[in-house]
């Protein structure tokens, strides 16, 4: 099926007489007829669903069409995108682990991997994505694991080369993990270009209506994780917790995320409630269509600021002259996202006084969902960073993040036009 059919189709085949939508399966625990039967679940010695917190039938259902999605051969659901990215690297990271990352990621996930991680022993290196093979390979170390990044970067919406940085991460013998929340499954497939992993914000693009907080992991099946087995024990080695299973023997292709279920999911609990996979279930189905309409909306946008005199710069990847335009036309060629970044003459003051003059466009934390907003990334999500870690992360003191909605594009261009007026 392609990728449109998917949206609808995938995941779900309900059978004679059953619901045609999937149904929310509202229970913490399920019942058996015999100790024997739940016993063997535990031992993760049979299939089947016993308490939520590991697995829930809604939940699972979402999964199965976010990895289809993904060209993934399994995915999970988590409560949010912080918690799929730490899920996504702690499964194969311990204490005295390295990661090497974007420094043009998320500020959520620059602290996560700089502050919270690094307290649990785990270093993290931050590169300029735009670095040559040669230069970036001098951030790998004999204990790297792990290699991060964005395929489109939030808040400077500049593109990974997916490949490139794929290239690296395997002759170093880790797998690369892929944040893909921006550019969502319908207009990049960052397996198809050398990504292991794949993370997502589900609260973004995937749900599409602000609704709903969560996250997913999708994992390819296609890295070898016993062949670079003394790398990651965790995988490779027994877990005595499950009676000596060794996850990448027994679960083969399934075992990243068999463990990172079993395992982690069972100790830290950041489950995805199944009303809220139900909402993403509901946002799947639309989502080929919302995601054109963002893009077409953000090209006319980034268009008419790049003609505005009271606007410095513009960066979105579909714009011709932009740094990433022949990125984009390679990793993103129908479109990139609903979000892009601008700064306007004056600086930081001025910017402020421009988004609080907006009508239309509001000012949220939010991002990437069918109402159109905006927020100041420097006094809202980077707030917590230094000036020296914003200029690595390339965010300006000027930066505007607009997320594009799908309203009809000329009532944005208007609000936008009256609010240039009053600066």
């Amino acid at each position: 099926m392609k990728q449109e059919t998917k949206c609808l189709h995938s995941g779900y085949e309900p059978q004679n007489g059953e619901p045609r939508q999937l149904p929310i399966y509202q229970s913490t625990t399920w019942k058996y007829a015999t100790s024997d039967e739940m016993g063997k679940l535990f031992d993760l010695e049979a299939s089947g669903y016993f308490y939520t917190r590991l697995q829930n039938p809604t939940n699972d259902t979402v999964a199965a069409k976010i990895a289809d999605l993904e060209g993934g051969v399994a995915a999970m659901l988590t409560s949010s995108g912080q918690a799929a990215n730490f899920f996504a690297l702690f499964n194969i990271c311990e204490t005295g682990s390295h990661i090497v990352a974007s420094s043009a990621i998320y500020g959520g996930t620059y602290n996560l991997l700089g502050t919270t991680m690094k307290k649990m022993g785990i270093e993290v290196t931050f590169v300029d994505q735009t670095l040559t093979e040669e230069e970036l390979a001098k951030a790998f170390k004999p204990n790297t694991r792990a290699v991060f990044g964005e395929t489109i970067t939030n808040p400077t919406v500049s593109v990974l080369d997916i490949e490139k940085f794929a290239r690296l991460a395997h002759s170093h013998g880790v797998p690369l993990v892929v944040d893909n929340t921006f550019a969502t499954p319908i207009n990049c497939q960052p397996i198809k270009w050398g990504a292991d992993i794949v993370t997502h914000s589900t609260t973004k693009y995937m749900d599409g209506h602000a609704v709903a907080v969560g996250g997913a992991i999708v994992d390819s099946g296609n890295f070898d994780w016993m062949a670079h087995a003394e790398k990651y024990p965790g995988l490779t080695t027994p877990d005595e917790s499950y009676h000596g299973i060794v996850y990448a023997e027994k679960f083969g292709k399934l075992g990243y995320i068999t463990k990172a279920t079993s395992q982690l999911m069972r100790d830290l609990g950041s489950i995805q409630s199944p009303q809220n996979a139900f909402y993403l279930m509901n946002g799947l189905e639309s989502l080929h269509v919302r995601v054109e309409r963002h893009c077409s909306n953000a090209l006319a946008i980034a268009k008419f600021l790049k003609e505005n005199d009271k606007v410095a710069w513009v960066c979105y990847p579909n714009l011709e002259g932009d740094e990433y335009y022949e990125l984009a036309k390679k990793y993103l060629p129908n479109g990139s996202c609903g979000v892009l970044a601008f700064g306007i003459k004056g600086g930081r003051e001025k910017s402020i006084e421009f988004m609080d003059s907006l009508k239309l466009c509001t000012i949220a934390t939010h991002v990437a969902d069918a109402k159109t907003c905006l927020l100041h990334p420097a006094s809202h999500t980077h707030r917590q960073m230094t000036e020296e870690q914003l200029i690595e992360a390339g965010v300006a003191p000027d930066l505007i993040r607009l997320s594009v909605g799908i309203e009809n594009v000329d009532d944005l261009i208007d609000d936008l036009k009256q609010a240039f007026e009053k600066i």
